[in-house]
C-alpha cells in the first residue's frame, strides 16, 4: 500500500529546535520522490515570550517568496498553531496589533492570529502545553477539538494520541469527516514516544472504521527524518487501514482535500 506520498508537518530552523533550512527540506523531499512538502513551524509561545512583536513572527509573512513548485516537489505554506484553550482558540486569537513589520499603523484591528493566517495555505492545529486542560471534563476536551477543527484555516489535528489531554474520539473523528478535516497519525510519536503507540493505534482504527480521512506525517525536526514514515507504515499495515483514506498517499489527494474542507478553495488549480 502506498500510505504518503507527502509530508505536511515539517520544521525548519525557523521553529527554534528544528535545524534545517527550507531549501535543506525540500531537497531531501525530492531526493526521497516525495510529491508534495507542507512547511509547518510552530506559531506558539514555545519561539517568543511577551510581550509578543510582529517582528518576531514575520517568517509567515513574507512565504510568498517561496517557489510554488521546487525540484518537482509541490510546496505549501503551513503552520504548526497550538490550540491554547478549552475554547478551542488557537495562538495569536488574543494579541492584537495596531502596526506591522515596518512599523506602519494597520488600517483597523489586527490580531497576529489572523494577520499569519491570512498567508498560510493551512494549519496543524496541535496541544503542546496541556496545563489549561487540567480539570476538565471530557465534554469540555471533546468540545475543544470540534471547535478548533471548525476553524476556516485548519486542516490537521496534529498528533492527538501524545497529547495526553482524553476527549470523546468518535465524536472528534466524526466531526472532521463531516467538515472534511483530517487526523494525523504522527511519526515521531511512534518511532520516538512508543508509550503513546497504544492510544495512536485506537485513534487510526477508529478512523478506519469511521470513515475519517488521515494524514501520515513525519514532525520532522530535521531533514534527514522528512519523509521517513516507517514506523507508521506498519502500523497502518498491521490494522489494514484503507489507502484510501490516507489523505497523504498522494499531492493530488492532499490538495483535494484541501479544496473539499474550504481551506484553500482553489487547491487543485495551478498554484
Amino acid at each position: 500500500m502506498n500510505y504518503s506520498c507527502c509530508d505536511v508537518h515539517t520544521h525548519t530552523l525557523y521553529s527554534r529546535h528544528a535545524y534545517s533550512t527550507i531549501a535543506e527540506n525540500i531537497t531531501e523531499a525530492a531526493d526521497k520522490g516525495l510529491e508534495l512538502l507542507g512547511s509547518a513551524d510552530h506559531f506558539s509561545s514555545m519561539l517568543y515570550g511577551e510581550p509578543y512583536d510582529v517582528k518576531d513572527f514575520q517568517y509567515f509573512l513574507n512565504m510568498r517568496a517561496w517557489p510554488r513548485t521546487w525540484k518537482g516537489v509541490v510546496l505549501l505554506r503551513g503552520a504548526e498553531a497550538d490550540i491554547v484553550d478549552l475554547d478551542g482558540n488557537l495562538f495569536g486569537h488574543n494579541i492584537a496589533l495596531d502596526s506591522g513589520i515596518t512599523g506602519a499603523s494597520y488600517d483597523g484591528a489586527q490580531t497576529l492570529k489572523d494577520l499569519v493566517f491570512d498567508e498560510l495555505d493551512y494549519v496543524v492545529a496541535s496541544i503542546h502545553n496541556r496545563s489549561f486542560a487540567r480539570g476538565a471534563t471530557l465534554a469540555q476536551t471533546t468540545q475543544m477539538y470540534i471547535n478548533a477543527l471548525h476553524d476556516p484555516k485548519v486542516q490537521v489535528l496534529g498528533h492527538l494520541g501524545r497529547a495526553n489531554v482524553p476527549f470523546d474520539v468518535d465524536e472528534v473523528l466524526f466531526c472532521a469527516k463531516d467538515l472534511g478535516k483530517l487526523i494525523e497519525i504522527n511519526e515521531h510519536t511512534l518511532s520516538d514516544q512508543q508509550q503513546f503507540s497504544e492510544s495512536c493505534q485506537h485513534i487510526a482504527q477508529r478512523a478506519a472504521e469511521i470513515g475519517t480521512q488521515i494524514v501520515v506525517s513525519s514532525d520532522a525536526h530535521i531533514c534527514t527524518a522528512i519523509g521517513g514514515f516507517d514506523t507508521v507504515h506498519t502500523m497502518l499495515k498491521a490494522i489494514h487501514f484503507p489507502e484510501e483514506l490516507v489523505a497523504t498517499r498522494s499531492a493530488q489527494a492532499f490538495l483535494t482535500s484541501l479544496e473539499q474542507s474550504g481551506v484553500m478553495p482553489h487547491a487543485t488549480q495551478p498554484l
